[in-house]
């Protein structure tokens, strides 16, 4: 690790903005590494003012790790609908009844071994919750540490992510490792961002690399992004007796594994004319051609409830489907 840079005085400086600064949030009311957890895997691609009221939802239905591990997955899935990445609730429930047996682990190291627990996860869950000395690294910590000390890293790959880790980790070591993480993610989430930069509300304006050399902008470097693709799928919509027809999901490159209904889906160049509707999913494209079918036969065909449809599958791509067929 370089010497350059004071880190003593930074994570002072940072410490002190945060304890004057931080918002107030629900998960930030106490301690309970389940509210800490729930949250983090929650604010996974969504943000702070959109994760609040599911949030509440959530531990109004599931107010403890034993509720949300006894739960049924339909239910946990229904009660999830609405912030997408399904496999995330699924691996919080799997997690749940790990952690309900045996209590959660106090070291990110232990938690890591768990489903779901990624490097960020445990990190964050292990310093806030139970004080381990270990910094996080989110897109908000990226982005603030790469400015702060002018790095222009590609921190998609490991050697970059190693050398920001690196600098967390040392903050972190420095004193209350919750405050620190947080303190980060707080500057990244409403100072340091990623369009509007209000360096004039920083605690490290007067010592930062990428304001001094007037490379706000430019950092952290932009990850290229993976290109569009364009899925032409074809679903076969059976439905009778309030019932739709659906199969395990083995021949589409998204919703892997969940039921879907059957059908056939093939990758193109180029975009269809002539389709029923339109879904995105990360960088798939995908153009919907409907068939409806008044029967359906099959051993791998299940036939389910319309009702019940949100608890088995509730991706909104499910609904976008029925919506264009006449039940």
């Amino acid at each position: 690790m370089t010497a350059k840079y004071d880190y003593k005085l930074d994570h002072k400086q940072l410490t002190q903005w945060y304890k004057k600064n931080h918002r107030s949030l629900p998960w930030r009311e106490n301690k309970d590494p389940y509210r800490i957890w729930l949250s983090e895997v929650m604010l996974q691609q969504t943000t702070v003012v959109a994760v609040i009221p599911y949030f509440e939802k959530f531990l109004g239905k599931f107010p403890t790790v034993h509720d949300l591990a006894q739960a049924p997955e339909s239910e946990v899935l229904e009660a999830w609908a609405g912030l997408g990445y399904y496999s995330r609730a699924r691996n919080l429930h799997k997690a749940a009844k790990a952690l309900s047996h045996h209590g959660f682990p106090k070291t990110a190291s232990e938690l890591l071994e768990l489903p779901g627990f990624g490097p960020y996860t445990s990190r964050a869950v292990a310093s806030i919750a139970f004080g381990e000395k270990v910094g996080v690294l989110d897109g908000n910590v990226i982005r603030v540490l790469s400015r702060r000390y002018g790095l222009k890293l590609e921190w998609w790959n490991n050697q970059g992510r190693t050398h920001l880790q690196k600098i967390s980790d040392e903050l972190a070591l420095l004193g209350q490792a919750d405050v620190v993480n947080q303190g980060l993610m707080e500057l990244g989430a409403t100072v340091c961002t990623p369009q509007k930069v209000t360096c004039i509300l920083c605690p490290w304006a007067a010592s930062c690399v990428a304001r001094e050399k007037n490379a706000v902008e430019k950092l952290p470097l932009k990850k290229t992004r993976k290109e569009s693709e364009v899925w032409v799928w074809k679903p076969l919509v059976a439905i009778k007796d309030h019932k739709v027809a659906l199969v395990k999901n083995d021949y589409a490159p998204f919703l892997k594994g969940q039921m879907i209904f059957p059908g056939e889906i093939a990758k193109e160049k180029n975009k269809p004319k002539d389709y029923d509707a339109k879904h995105n999913i990360t960088h798939h494209d995908i153009f919907i051609q409907i068939t409806q079918r008044k029967s359906m036969s099959g051993k791998n065909i299940e036939w389910v409830e319309l009702k019940e449809l949100k608890k088995v599958n509730p991706s909104s791509l499910l609904q976008k489907v029925l919506h264009k067929v006449e039940i």
